[in-house]
């Protein structure tokens, strides 16, 4: 006859769980630690001086930043020359010499006039052609001026990029 197997009596077992104390302290150091090498990285990589990736360095570098801020808008200038040949049909392209630089709103012409930086005919010569003035070199140092478009066409092309920049308004038209 067979006896009837006796149950096994469970062993006393804590609850042990795959993540202990030590690995979450480890997990939390790496976290606080990876965080303080990108803040870290992150400000060496702005604060060098080749580097003028944000609008306050461009306004600080702006010829005669004062009344170019206050009647204007800072601007990167570049210079540059393209060379096209007929026969054979190329395009060259010379390195550009980048500078800063600065862009009159329309209605701060005077200050120009002021300093007799152009004329009266310069003046409406630009206006009919319903451009503005710029300039790179410090105004009351015989400054590069020149008239120039504003061209409306052109696009942000990073901010129509799906994921990129800010999120849609509703009100872009397409």
């Amino acid at each position: 006859m067979r006896s009837k197997p006796r149950p096994a009596s469970a062993p006393a077992t804590r609850s042990s769980s795959p993540i202990t104390y030590l690995s979450l302290a480890i997990m939390g150091c790496v976290f606080i630690a990876g965080i303080a090498l990108g803040v870290g990285l992150t400000s060496v990589a702005s604060s060098s001086s080749e580097n003028v990736a944000s609008r306050d360095t461009i306004d600080r570098a702006a010829p005669s930043a004062d009344v170019c801020l206050q009647y204007g808008a800072s601007a990167v200038t570049m210079d540059t020359r393209i060379f096209l040949t007929l026969n054979p049909f190329n395009v060259y392209v010379s390195q550009p010499k980048m500078q800063p630089g600065c862009v009159l709103r329309t209605n701060n012409w005077d200050i120009l006039e002021e300093r007799k930086l152009v004329t009266h005919d310069q003046e409406q010569e630009c206006k009919n052609r319903m451009n503005t003035f710029a300039f790179t070199g410090d105004l009351g140092d015989n400054p590069q001026l020149n008239c120039v478009y504003q061209n409306d066409e052109a696009e942000n092309l990073f901010l129509n990029k799906p994921g990129f920049g800010p999120p849609p308004t509703g009100s872009e038209t397409f």
